[in-house]
């Protein structure tokens, strides 16, 4: 596959780089890649969608009979769900953990009472372990994320009521 640089020149692309950056994507959870090599650079993107929020799909220059599977698919995937007005939401993005360490016991569970200032989780920032407390007295009705994963700004964590 050739491509043409800004100077007229054919600029030569390793399709076999593309893909393997690709499945680094896939693998590691980023959402972009590049990588530069004297005067070529190659960039590999792509969209991350939390489980509970709605994709925003990529611009696509394609004919609209290859849009209409995706769209279908599209279609097919559950709607997202209401979140509670009370839910705890992250303060900050990182990775949250429901455990102090991999191998105690969570935070909290299902079910369980907590009171105002209980830790209910932790999210790594930057190599720093934030506690994410309880704003209120409550019972933690829904866990709606799995330690390890990573959250956004304002995602819902947890509801408490």
């Amino acid at each position: 596959m050739a491509a043409k640089s800004g100077n007229g020149e054919g600029m030569q692309v390793d399709t076999n780089l593309v893909r393997e950056l690709a499945e680094m994507l896939d693998q590691t959870g980023l959402s972009e890649i590049e990588v530069e090599d004297g005067h070529r650079k190659i960039r590999v993107t792509r969209t991350i969608t939390a489980a509970a929020s709605v994709a925003v799909p990529a611009p696509v220059a394609a004919a609209p009979a290859a849009a209409a599977p995706a769209a279908a698919t599209a279609a097919s995937e559950p709607a997202p769900k209401l979140v509670p007005a009370n839910a705890v939401k992250s303060p900050m993005v990182g990775t949250a953990y429901l455990t102090p360490d991999p191998s105690a016991a969570p935070f909290v569970t299902v079910g369980q009472s907590v009171k105002a200032g209980d830790t209910l989780m932790i999210i790594e920032a930057m190599k720093v372990m934030n506690p994410i407390t309880a704003t209120a007295a409550g019972t933690v009705q829904e866990i709606l994320v799995e330690s390890g994963q990573p959250v956004e700004f304002d995602q819902p964590l947890m509801v408490v009521a």
